[in-house]
């Protein structure tokens, strides 16, 4: 199987039929493979689910090695709106593949990432006219409340995980985003980790794995 992005795909063990997709998106300067590693305790509670590891588009701008969704050198809300939104429609482009490769509806995928992935998600997520399985996101925030609220288009269920030490992404972005998802009646999740910097730790993936398990339809 190819994809218009590069992709680390994990396949169900025991080559099961695949009944549900979780595309993983990594963080700013990271790549498909660093993220996967979510999957490799996953996979064992999620039969029959395929993991899909999507590279970013564009190379990093301060990590050549890495890649990502939109850059971050600019200081310009604007611009990373603007960007930002061209990596979306890459992304919808993407999901349909993943669509029709594997004949699954929007309601069996999880869209899933982490700091600069997780925005992406919620982007992605509640804009599609097609209602997904859930969103989970890692260390993350709303890119643009403002222009993300003219632009919801459905109800996904959403589960937010920040570490209370998170110095790349402040926490308090975490319950400005609760705040804003309630306001606009979109179920939210939100667990607030103690002693976590910017990284997804073992009670964060454990709290992942579950509200997964909980949303996602053929497990």
């Amino acid at each position: 199987m190819k994809f218009s992005l590069n992709t680390t795909i994990i396949n169900p063990e025991n080559n099961d039929d695949v009944k549900n997709a979780i595309i993983l998106l990594h963080g700013y300067g990271g790549d498909g493979k660093d993220i996967s590693m979510l999957s490799v305790n996953w996979r064992r509670f999620l039969k029959n689910t395929v993991f899909l590891c999507p590279d970013a588009h564009e190379i990093c701008s301060i990590n050549p090695s890495g890649f990502q969704w939109f850059d971050l050198n600019k200081d310009d809300p604007d611009y990373i709106l603007q960007e930002s939104k061209k990596a979306e429609n890459i992304l919808n482009n993407y999901i349909m593949e993943v669509n029709n490769y594997f004949n699954l509806d929007y309601s069996q995928i999880c869209i899933s990432g982490f700091s600069q992935g997780c925005m992406m998600s919620l982007n992605v997520g509640l804009t599609s006219e097609k209602e997904f399985g859930c969103i989970v996101g890692f260390s993350g925030k709303i890119i643009d409340k403002q222009d993300l609220s003219s632009r919801i288009k459905n109800k996904t269920d959403i589960l937010m995980i920040h570490g209370e030490n998170d110095t790349i992404v402040p926490p308090s972005n975490l319950l400005e985003a609760e705040d804003f998802f309630i306001r606009n009646k979109i179920k939210i999740e939100t667990l607030m980790i103690k002693n976590c910097e910017h990284h997804i730790s073992v009670e964060a993936s454990s709290a992942a794995l579950n509200f997964i398990k909980n949303k996602l339809l053929s497990l």
